[in-house]
């Protein structure tokens, strides 16, 4: 089964996105902060990590460079996750060492799975 961990602040889009990829069958995992996505990132090895970018205790490009840096994570999918205006979102998608991101917030369901769909086909 794939999993895709989500590392968001928002509890609101958490449940979104929760309820959005378990309804398509993905195992689900969540993660608040910095600290405990790498812990699950870790621990359970995803096929994908969504990954917002204003996170409360360290930003997305220490998370995204501490993923890079663990050797069983060096090639996993990171899609940046960000309400960031688009130019900003593809300079740190650049910057980052992400594989591309995903606009939120996601008002359109079926448009967040063949986006999420789409970087998992590509991997």
């Amino acid at each position: 089964m794939t999993t895709i961990l989500l590392v968001e602040d928002s509890p609101d889009t958490a449940e979104l996105v929760r309820k959005a990829l378990t309804a398509r069958g993905y195992n689900f995992l969540h993660a608040p902060d910095a600290e405990s996505g790498l812990r699950l990132a870790r621990e359970n090895q995803p096929d994908l990590i969504l990954l917002d970018l204003g996170l409360p205790d360290y930003d997305g490009q220490t998370l995204a460079g501490w993923l890079r840096d663990v050797p069983a994570l060096k090639d996993t999918l990171i899609v940046a996750f960000t309400a960031w205006p688009r130019e900003t979102a593809r300079q740190m998608v650049e910057s980052y060492g992400c594989n591309g991101y995903i606009s939120k917030p996601v008002e359109k369901i079926k448009e967040f799975i063949a986006q999420v769909e789409s970087f998992l086909k590509s991997a």
